[in-house]
């Protein structure tokens, strides 16, 4: 079982409960993101006006196209010398904001700590393109990296992951392979924060209006923008929780006791597991929705778990 002293109050660090405090009150005094169209959000985000910090931008790194179904998809790669292994990665923003570029130092991390090629991909966004245009750009991307990654980048070995509704992707991309492409290529998935039920988990459901990054009714939006006109939110390929999970990669679910998605990592970890699959579940005390975003210790720590994680596969 879970250890319940994860979610005791006592267990939260005096900097996280100052942390969380401080981007409640921010977000409180901001105009509601959801009543303005989605391209003003994005600007507000270009300018550091969102909620989380802007992060700096990587001086090694570069922006390649290739093709997809609809039209060229931008890779940002960084790349280190010698690299070990590529890391596919997604990025967050409820499928309708964040951009590729948003997280380099994570991705600079990761190329200097594992040794990893890191190929983000910038999938079309929602509303605009709404399902299944983000997937799709996914799925063309990841079989781009397996074909291009020996070749370009000498190395099979082969992760992904991402946050928010890059985990969800990721799931998403993971699936899809396995099921159109008979594809197993990845060593690990790295899966934080994700949403991975459409319909909306209970702990999404009972949240309320408290803004700490997200509240219900933006989730609820988010799932709008990206569900279009899709009959269905239980398919698998909208919520890859009720998908059918065996023969999957390692995955490390991290996730923090004061997101509002906590149920989605909590289930999917679960049913990963149960389906034969190696699980990790990194639950942090009081960590709000993609906490690693603001300087803490407990983001170092969460940050050297996965690096542990992908070291070790």
């Amino acid at each position: 079982m879970i250890d319940p002293a994860l979610f005791d109050p006592s267990a939260v660090s005096d900097e996280i409960r100052a942390q969380n405090a401080e981007i409640v009150a921010k977000l409180a005094a901001l105009p509601d993101p959801m009543s303005v169209p989605p391209a003003v959000v994005r600007e507000r985000r270009r300018q550091g006006l969102g909620p989380f910090p802007l992060m700096p931008s990587s001086s090694r790194a570069r922006t390649i196209t290739i093709d997809g179904l609809a039209g060229p998809i931008p890779l940002r790669i960084i790349a280190p010398d010698n690299p070990r292994g590529v890391y596919f990665h997604i990025h967050g923003g409820g499928w309708t904001w964040g951009t590729a570029d948003e997280q380099d130092p994570w991705l600079d991390r990761l190329a200097e700590s594992c040794g990893l090629v890191v190929v983000s991909v910038e999938y079309r966004l929602a509303p605009e393109h709404a399902y299944p245009a983000a997937p799709d750009d996914c799925e063309a991307a990841a079989l781009w990296v397996i074909r291009e990654m020996e070749s370009r980048f000498g190395t099979s070995r082969l992760f992904i992951g991402g946050e928010s509704a890059g985990a969800h992707l990721s799931a998403v991309t993971i699936l899809r392979l396995r099921d159109r492409h008979g594809l197993t290529p990845f060593r690990g998935a790295n899966l934080f924060a994700g949403c991975y039920d459409l319909s909306l988990t209970p702990s999404v459901r009972h949240w309320g209006n408290e803004r700490l990054i997200l509240n219900t009714n933006d989730v609820r939006v988010f799932a709008d923008n990206f569900c279009g006109q899709a009959p269905d939110r239980r398919d698998p390929d909208i919520s890859p929780l009720n998908a059918d999970l065996k023969g999957l990669p390692p995955a490390l679910f991290s996730v923090g006791t004061k997101d509002m998605l906590l149920d989605d990592s909590l289930f999917m970890a679960s049913r990963w597991v149960a389906a034969g699959n190696t699980t990790d579940l990194a639950i942090w005390p009081g960590g709000c929705h993609v906490f690693i975003r603001f300087d803490s210790a407990l983001s170092e720590q969460a940050l050297s778990r996965i690096d542990r994680f992908i070291e070790r596969l």
